[in-house]
């Protein structure tokens, strides 16, 4: 799969945050419904996250939103 974004970095999936959370994909989607991670739609209507953001919120360092 070939995900572009404005500045090409990396997305995943909601079963690769799950996996490096050791939790459910469907944790991962309550996390973006409840604003802790951004979601990402692509055209089929999936969700994916910045691999960026992810890492950081594992690594425990806050994130201050740009929308």
């Amino acid at each position: 799969m070939s995900a572009r974004t404005p500045e090409a970095e990396p997305l995943l999936t909601p079963a690769e945050v799950a996996t490096m959370f050791r939790v459910d994909p469907k944790t991962v989607t309550r996390w973006a419904k409840a604003g802790k991670l951004t979601s990402i739609r692509t055209l089929g209507g999936h969700r994916r996250y910045r691999e960026t953001e992810v890492r950081a919120l594992l690594a425990g360092i806050p994130q201050q939103r740009s929308e």
